[in-house]
């Protein structure tokens, strides 16, 4: 870069830090101006591509820009297509609903309606508390350690990072926590000690409304609900007549390999939780799946001005039918993670004690340690790699490719850690090594 190129780069990151609150954090990782992307590709304003192994978050599982969606989104702005409606019936969300029910429910034996909501994910959480809260009468809900479910009123009650939650000064009741499958090491039993409790009148625990739990934790470090556990939880929703919700907000849309994140497991939860890649293109759009016999709303019982956005209708009505219709893209799911995996173990000898976490094409490395996450990711950012950690201590390399990322640039990225992750474990021998010669000195 050129210093007239890196005057007017500083010039263009002023206004960032002027007029944006200090909340801002993607941003303080990866500090390029950022302007256009095609695939798994971002392109800054000095013409330097990153490869993106962070995809919005998993906001993006089909890539930037798919040429099918971006056609049929210009098409419908072009023919002035109604992109506001409140709940207003529109061809668009009439096109959604059929595709959704002929491609994802139909062929999984599902019967849900859905319920669209507020733009993010935890717009869907509020809703589906609320609703099961409204069904059974109960307050309590059941979360679990290391969850994270968005950081509204309702859905940090259910969240468990400490940093998020603000517990300090910020009231979040009714809420019980429980122990995540496999939180308290190998062995444990985390059902029956819920179990045993809710059977318990002395116990203190209060009859829940409903259990919510990601299959795969995203942002609690990768973490994987095993299908038996998974069938305890469902079994014992069943037990206590409350409901279950699966939030798959992050794990879900493919994530994991299927389009649901607890098909494998062969549960059939009361209420599902989607919204980041539902619309396919990265734009605002949530839902609340509900079965049929739960769904008592009263009419605008539960609304909100931006229920469902059309132009994610549109995108999200090609991206069902592009990539779900048959089950070509599930095998190239598989294919891709199968990668992911070998990658990622290959690696975790470079690093002592780390460990391969995740499922799909949700996968990272735990090296154990926040600050070589970090160092690592640093050093993959100065090499135009953009990716992020997760963990309860920001421990966990996490893997969020989009799912169509070709092969080439998997590898490249792949080789990109490779480096950054022999670069930060030599920075830390040099650390150690300066760290005991002070020692000795002394």
């Amino acid at each position: 870069m050129s210093s007239k190129q890196a005057n007017q780069t500083a010039s263009e990151k002023s206004i960032f830090s002027m007029r944006e609150s200090k909340v801002r954090s993607y941003c303080r990782k990866f500090d390029a101006v950022m302007s256009h992307a095609i695939g798994s590709e971002i392109t800054d304003v000095n013409g330097t591509a990153y490869i993106d192994f962070l995809a919005g978050c998993g906001s993006l599982n089909y890539g930037h820009n798919d040429p099918d969606m971006k056609a049929a989104l210009i098409d419908f702005i072009s023919r002035d297509g109604l992109a506001h409606s409140l709940d207003l019936h529109t061809d668009v969300k009439r096109n959604f609903l059929e595709v959704f029910h002929k491609e994802i429910l139909l062929k999984r034996d599902l019967d849900y309606v859905m319920q669209f909501t507020g733009p993010t994910g935890a717009n869907a959480v509020e809703a589906a508390l609320k609703l099961a809260r409204n069904v059974t009468g109960r307050r309590n809900i059941i979360a679990f350690t290391n969850g994270f479910h968005g950081v509204t009123m309702g859905s940090l009650a259910v969240t468990g990072n400490r940093h998020h939650r603000m517990g300090d000064v910020v009231s979040l009741p009714d809420v019980s926590r429980f122990p995540f499958d496999g939180y308290l090491g190998a062995g444990s039993d985390s059902i029956n000690l819920l179990r045993t409790m809710l059977a318990d009148p002395s116990s203190g625990l209060d009859t829940p409304a409903a259990i919510i739990v990601e299959c795969v934790q995203g942002e609690g470090g990768l973490n994987v609900a095993s299908n038996t556990w998974l069938q305890e939880i469902s079994k014992l929703a069943a037990e206590q007549k409350c409901l279950l919700i699966v939030d798959d907000i992050q794990a879900g849309c493919g994530r994991t390999g299927t389009f649901f994140s607890f098909e494998e497991a062969k549960i059939t939860p009361d209420i599902v939780v989607l919204a980041k890649s539902l619309s396919g293109f990265g734009l605002p759009f949530s839902a609340v799946l509900i079965k049929r016999e739960h769904d008592i709303w009263q009419p605008a019982e539960h609304n909100g001005t931006f229920r469902g956005n059309a132009h994610a209708f549109v995108t999200g009505t090609v991206a069902i039918e592009k990539f779900w219709s048959s089950g070509s893209f599930a095998h190239q799911i598989a294919d891709s993670a199968a990668i992911v995996s070998q990658h990622l173990t290959r690696l975790s000898k470079l690093i002592p004690n780390s460990k391969v976490v995740g499922r799909g094409m949700m996968q990272g490395l735990n090296v154990g340690d926040g600050e070589l996450a970090s160092t690592i990711c640093k050093a993959a950012v100065a090499q135009n790699l953009i990716i992020e950690t997760s963990g309860p201590n920001d421990e966990v390399l996490k893997i969020l490719a989009p799912l169509t990322t070709p092969l080439s640039l998997l590898n490249k990225g792949f080789d990109i850690i490779q480096s950054s992750i022999i670069q930060a474990m030599q920075q830390n021998q040099k650390e150690d090594k300066k760290a005991n010669d002070c020692t000795l000195i002394s």
